[in-house]
Formats: C-alpha cells, sequence, structure tokens
C-alpha cells in the first residue's frame, strides 16, 4: 500500500468518525456557511502575470516537520501583503500537520482572499464541512478518485457555491476525469505514489489541457525562470508551500520571489 492509499483509507476513518459528532445539518448552522464565496478562476483568467497561491503546510509524509513554528494567522496574512492571490491552507491532521483551527484562523485573518481547502476529498460530506470553516475552493484529486466520483462531488460543490480545483498528476489522470464541473486543473509535479518531484510534468500535460479551464502548476517551484516557462505555457496560478514554509519568514520568501519574477521577466522582455 502506498502513501496515497494510506491516506485515503485513513480519511475514510476520519469521515465517519466526523459523521458520528455532527451532522451536514449541524455544519450548515456555521456562520461561514453562509459567506459569499470568492471565485480564484476569474482573477487566474485575467491575471497578465503569474500568480502566486501561497501554502500553508506544517508538515508532510515525505519530508516531515517542514515549519513547526509559525502561526496560520500571521503567515497567511504576511502572504496576503506581499501579493498571494490566493491561499491553500492543509485540513489534514495525520500525514500533514493540518486542521480546521489552522483553516480558521487564515479565514477570520484573511476575509477578502480566495481559500483552498487542501485535502484529500472522498466523500460529499467534505464539501459540507469546506463551506463550514469558509472554503471557496475544494481539491478533487484524479489519482484517489474515479471519474464518476469526480463528477458527482465536482456537481455538489458547484450546487454549494465552491469552486472546484482538478488535480492531476498525467495525460492519462486528466482525459480520464476532467469533466464540466471543473472550474481549474492544477497539475501536480509531484507524484503522490513516489513523491518524486518534476516541473516537465507540467509541460507535458500543457497542450493536453482545453483552453476553457484555468492551469494552475503545483509543486517543486521556486526558479523564476521555470515559473516563467510555464507561464508562457498557459499556467497562470502558481501553488508553492514548501519552498516558502521551509524558511523562517514565508511571508518574505514570497515577497523575494515576487521581485525575482519581476527582474526575470523584465530580462526576458529586453532580450526580444
Amino acid at each position: 500500500m502506498n502513501i496515497l492509499e494510506k491516506i485515503v483509507v485513513r480519511k475514510h476513518e476520519e469521515i465517519a468518525e466526523s459523521k458520528k459528532l455532527r451532522s451536514i445539518s449541524d455544519l450548515e448552522k456555521e456562520a461561514l456557511f453562509l459567506r459569499r464565496n470568492l471565485s480564484l478562476s476569474s482573477v487566474l483568467r485575467e491575471a497578465e502575470t503569474p500568480q502566486i497561491i501561497s501554502e500553508f503546510k506544517r508538515k508532510s509524509p515525505s519530508k516531515g516537520i517542514i515549519n513547526a513554528r509559525v502561526e496560520p494567522e500571521i503567515v497567511t496574512a504576511d502572504y496576503v501583503k506581499e501579493g498571494a492571490a490566493a491561499l491553500s491552507v492543509l485540513t489534514d491532521t495525520d500525514f500533514f500537520g493540518g486542521s480546521f483551527d489552522d483553516f480558521l484562523r487564515a479565514r477570520l485573518a484573511n476575509p477578502q482572499i480566495p481559500m483552498l481547502r487542501k485535502d484529500f476529498i472522498v466523500d460529499e460530506y467534505q464539501l459540507y464541512e469546506a463551506k463550514s470553516i469558509g472554503a471557496d475552493i475544494i481539491l478533487l484529486i484524479a489519482a484517489c478518485l474515479s471519474p464518476e466520483q469526480v463528477q458527482t462531488l465536482a456537481r455538489q460543490a458547484h450546487a454549494l457555491g465552491l469552486e472546484v480545483l482538478l488535480e492531476v498528476h498525467s495525460t492519462e489522470e486528466l482525459q480520464q476525469t476532467l469533466c464540466d464541473d471543473v472550474d481549474m486543473v492544477g497539475v501536480n509535479n509531484r507524484n503522490l505514489k513516489t513523491f518524486e518531484t518534476s516541473t516537465e510534468t507540467s509541460l507535458i500535460i500543457s497542450e493536453h489541457i482545453p483552453d476553457s479551464f484555468v492551469k494552475i502548476s503545483e509543486s517543486g517551484l521556486q526558479d523564476p525562470q521555470t515559473i516563467l516557462e510555464l507561464f508562457r505555457a498557459g499556467y497562470k496560478g502558481f501553488l508553492i508551500g514548501e519552498t516558502f514554509m521551509k524558511t523562517t519568514d514565508p511571508g518574505a520568501a514570497l515577497a523575494d520571489l515576487q521581485v525575482q519574477l519581476s527582474k526575470a521577466s523584465n530580462s526576458n522582455l529586453l532580450l526580444l
């Protein structure tokens, strides 16, 4: 059993436990459930420069503890200050050290920016959880869902006003699971079964993603030239977590990348 399979097994156990404690009706009564959702896809679609989706991530199965001495409301507010287009916050506890508390603290500190609930969504119940904590976007990972599950969950997410980011790791996954109820396609450069990373994955898959879907590249992104190359290949959003989180000041790391991107972009224009 690989890491992804272990995570999904544990996720089903968590969901069963959560359903015993709180019903969908209970989730619908949360104050944040009624908030008006923000659109990330529209922000990215209109972008003329690479847009960074900054992630708050404490640990990962492959790296272990990345940063245990940070507060979500501080880090995410710094991200927003430095120009993040959206925030991604992990809510998986066992494998990534995230929590609903992390998400809520980030949400309350940054009410006017789109936020992605980063987790392994395998059940409709989790969509209501996401809505109840103030998420605007949910993630559907093709590697752990059937095409039918992707379509059903995406459709229900839209019914709740949530946008859908479909994450794929191969052209085959893309072709099997892409459907009209998806808003954005995220290409994860990290293989969730082996945890090896290559940004070539995004370049290979890019030409197979229809223009009607907003493209986002995820994982292994730290070189500004690579980001600009992917931007020219049609990617509008770049989800970055570990690159920032492994530093003592993630917000400053984002600010530095923004400066590097600006310089690299200007240099490329001079060469044209």
